[in-house]
């Protein structure tokens, strides 16, 4: 997020990141605060407990995550999602927003099944204060839904924190940043809670790294926590992104110092799976499209007209 008098136009690239419907399990507490979840034991999160995991061992848990979080990676290809993004400034004197940039997209597949991006609905940007930059982009599309895949872990230094109960969940609870940094890269860094029955991220807490603080190029973004529900009964997506936070832009050309309150919130909802990936194996062998003689004769069965009457409702 740059600062600017006057903001230029420009056109919100979607960021690809599919998720599905059917959640089973997630967090029933509304996020609803100004600042990080470091310390909001009093909004679900019990105490951290720092002793080491029981009957597995840290570096085991970690290769577990990065074997579940590359499946899920894998998966999210498949789905098809709505995502709305909501960016705003807001004023000091109010505490409400005095600009706002807000666009709703549709994640789909064409007939050819190539990914397909259709904006549903983008209304006028009132945003003035602020510009948005290509990084800020780049960041909703990477690194407000977190994955550490095993073949981004090594990019990672990652320090074990403890077990917590948050919500309904109990949790394994991370610390994470770069090891190094690669010029014109960016990463996050901050803090990872993973289900301790899936092994699968459910909650991350951090902000973008680095920032540039040069004067007259500051580009910064605000600190921001991501929920992830489960779908499917076997991937968690994330589905809410909250990012709250002021930007302090340095003074430069002239211009005094300029302090930006930001509240940015990204929805991910309508989640659903396009086209399965899952295979049968049998005795080592890929059986996915193989039909028994049973399962034909059930088909045939189904094909013809029955008069009966019609089944009762399904409970919900």
């Amino acid at each position: 997020m740059k600062f600017a008098s006057a903001l230029s136009a420009s056109i919100f690239a979607a960021c690809l990141l599919p998720l599905s419907a059917n959640s089973s399990r997630f967090f029933s507490f509304v996020p609803n605060w100004h600042s990080t979840v470091y310390a909001a034991e009093d909004q679900g999160f019990g105490p951290l407990d720092p002793s080491p995991p029981s009957g597995i061992t840290v570096d085991e848990i970690i290769k577990r995550i990065g074997q579940r979080e590359s499946e899920f990676n894998r998966a999210r290809e498949n789905y098809i999602f709505r995502q709305s993004v909501k960016v705003q400034t807001i004023s000091d004197d109010t505490g409400k927003p005095d600009g706002e940039y807000y666009q709703v997209t549709d994640i789909t597949f064409d007939k050819q099944g190539r990914r397909e991006e259709r904006v549903v609905f983008a209304p006028q940007t009132t945003l003035e204060r602020v510009q948005m930059t290509p990084t800020d982009f780049d960041e909703i599309e990477h690194r407000l839904p977190f994955v550490l895949t095993a073949e981004e872990m090594p990019q990672y230094d990652i320090k074990y924190l403890g077990r917590q109960r948050v919500d309904e969940l109990d949790t394994y609870v991370f610390e994470a940043g770069p090891r190094t940094i690669e010029k014109g890269k960016h990463y996050f860094q901050g803090k990872v809670w993973v289900d301790q029955q899936d092994y699968q991220i459910v909650l991350v807490n951090g902000q973008t790294v680095p920032q540039d603080t040069r004067r007259g190029h500051a580009d910064l973004q605000p600190p921001f926590t991501t929920y992830y529900e489960q779908v499917d009964g076997k991937y968690w997506f994330p589905t809410y992104t909250r990012a709250d936070g002021t930007l302090h832009f340095p003074a430069a050309n002239g211009a005094p110092r300029q302090d930006v309150h930001m509240r940015n919130i990204v929805r991910y909802t309508d989640y659903k799976q396009f086209r399965a990936t899952s295979r049968i194996i049998y005795n080592g062998e890929d059986i996915t499209n193989n039909r028994a003689p049973e399962d034909d004769k059930s088909q045939q069965s189904q094909q013809q007209p029955q008069q009966s009457s019609p089944p009762a409702a399904a409970p919900r």
